[in-house]
């Protein structure tokens, strides 16, 4: 195995997805708090080696189950390429399986000060879950993601745990209200609409292994999902907004409209292998969105 077999399999493009909740849910602590940095920078440590954990198992269960052959329309990734064997990526997994454990354990006794009291311990036991989730989407007997239920699982921890578990963590446990519920939704909207491009493109190729809820919908109302996963969050960002202290500030997330209205369009009149770029176009929109919102509520206050 190499390295460059190894940066190849943890799909690092992913990562402003999976950074992009973690973040505004960070930011919106500092607009309400004093966080301390370095529990901002091991929240963001734990979310990047779950993100690579995910991508890693994702791979070894796609290969396993026969998912990924030469027909698949997205990225061909190392194991598929024969530049890495299956005990290679289990070792890899098992590593980053450690740096979570690691990081995680390091960010909750860093934000709380000792792992003995109720609140550390349920922060850890979310983490445990988060791992698990993280590996089961593809692997094992009964994956979740291979009936149709991944979409839950994003929307869950792509969204409501990126945002509302980092400004727990920042805050202590402390300050924590129901209104974070609509960006931490948003959040999860457009993450379930990432998975639902990645899955409206690999329809002919996953129809013979797994089902997906684009290949429930069929190909014209998975469109009609993907425009409403989109229309929801901002949907939701505007109420949030809206809810709040008004300031021009709070809407410099609107910015990113044009390039929301430009995903659209792409779903809307692409298919299979035209359709990839699609992806890291609502990846990076989601999260300059969320970078824009968290940079404007934090402004505000100066």
């Amino acid at each position: 195995m190499t390295l460059k077999a190894a940066f190849k399999s943890m799909r690092l493009r992913t990562l402003p997805l999976s950074m992009a909740g973690v973040l505004l849910g960070i930011l919106l602590a500092v607009a309400d708090w004093k966080v301390d940095p370095w529990t901002a920078v091991l929240i963001a440590l734990t979310t990047i080696c779950l993100q690579i954990l995910s991508n890693l198992s994702n791979e070894l269960g796609d290969v396993l189950q026969g998912t990924d052959t030469a027909q698949r329309e997205g990225p061909q990734y190392s194991l598929n390429g024969g530049e890495m064997t299956i005990p290679e990526m289990k070792l890899l997994i098992g590593l980053f399986v450690g740096l979570c454990i690691v990081f995680g354990t390091a960010m909750t006794w860093r934000a709380f000060g000792t792992l003995r009291d109720l609140t550390p311990i349920l922060v850890l036991m979310l983490g445990a879950g988060a791992i698990a989730a993280a590996m089961k989407y593809t692997l094992g007997h009964n994956p979740y993601g291979y009936r149709a239920k991944g979409d839950i699982y994003v929307f869950l921890f792509f969204g409501l745990v990126a945002v509302l578990g980092a400004y727990f963590v920042c805050t202590r446990g402390l300050g924590l209200h129901w209104k974070l519920l609509l960006p931490a939704s948003a959040v999860g909207f457009f993450s379930v609409g990432v998975l639902n491009v990645n899955n409206i493109r690999d329809m002919k190729t996953d129809a013979a292994t797994r089902t997906t809820v684009a290949l429930k919908l069929g190909l014209d109302r998975a469109r009609i999902y993907q425009t409403v996963l989109i229309g929801l969050g901002w949907v939701c960002m505007a109420v949030y907004c809206l809810l709040c202290w008004p300031s021009v500030w709070h809407w410099m997330w609107v910015l990113t409209l044009p390039l929301y209205v430009r995903h659209l369009y792409m779903v809307w009149t692409r298919v299979e292998r035209a359709l990839d770029p699609a992806l890291p176009l609502l990846v990076i929109s989601t999260f300059l969105l969320c970078l824009l919102m968290g940079v404007g509520f934090c402004v505000y206050l100066i």
